[in-house]
């Protein structure tokens, strides 16, 4: 807007609305606007057509016959203003994608985008994800158990590694289980050095079984994670074992 078009402060309130005055104008309004009442007001006003001025903009042919107005704007004006508001809404739209394509490149990369983490020295430092994190108790069994103990069975060739964190409450357990099949049911028993017994959690083993490398099914490949918690302390845990629900003992994991 050039300055022989520049409309006094009170005419633009409306440009303004618009958001079609360049910035030195708006600046310029925007002063005149924090002590003067009325355009506020009408400002005001303005904002509340803005939805309307926006379906104008959306859908040209339903503009009304100005001839009908009590006040109409020359078609010239009224063309003008539904033009720049077409854009702006476009401009408006278009940011708007930006935010949303942003917010979905983070939720669908967010859980294998790599962190940041301060190192001892200050300086970040780019953290990859585990490549065990399928499930709570594989996470929990290859980044937060502080003691592992494992044991293959020579008879029943079941191979077991029992993961240990102490907790208040007492003991929180993982248990990778390999080379077992089924159909079982089975559970992991925590025995203290006095001989009593807590089960620590149980499951059920599909026909296919877990944790078999040679195995023509791919899912009886990949090891059975299961965690669960004891009541007795660490200290007091002598060694665990991995039964059937008929007593049958699959292996022992001393602790």
């Amino acid at each position: 807007m050039t300055a022989h078009e520049r409309p006094s402060e009170h005419e633009a309130v409306g440009a303004y609305a618009l958001g079609v005055l360049d910035p030195a104008d708006a600046a310029r309004f925007e002063d005149h606007l924090a002590y003067c009442d009325a355009c506020a007001q009408q400002l005001e006003e303005f904002m509340g057509l803005e939805p309307l001025l926006a379906s104008l903009a959306e859908t040209p042919s339903a503009v009304p016959d100005p001839a009908a107005l009590h006040a109409p704007p020359s078609p010239q004006l009224l063309d003008r203003l539904v033009d720049e508001v077409a854009v702006k809404r476009s401009q408006k739209r278009r940011r708007g994608l930006y935010l949303v394509a942003a917010a979905a490149a983070l939720i669908i990369g967010g859980p294998v985008a790599t962190g940041v983490m301060a190192s001892d020295d200050g300086k970040s430092q780019a953290a990859l994800p585990h490549a065990h994190s399928t499930s709570p108790a594989e996470d929990a069994f290859f980044n937060h158990m502080t003691d592992k103990v494992e044991a293959t069975d020579p008879v029943s060739n079941v191979a077991a590694t029992v993961g240990t964190e102490k907790k208040a409450w007492g003991t929180h357990a993982v248990l990778e289980l390999k080379n077992v099949k089924g159909p079982l049911k089975c559970s992991l028993v925590a025995v203290s050095k006095t001989g009593d017994e807590e089960v620590v959690t149980s499951w059920s083993v599909p026909k296919w079984g877990y944790g078999i490398p040679g195995s023509t099914n791919e899912k009886a490949k990949q090891p059975l994670y299961v965690h669960g918690g004891a009541a007795m302390a660490r200290s007091d845990i002598d060694h665990f074992e991995v039964r059937t629900f008929d007593g049958k003992r699959l292996v022992s994991v001393g602790a």
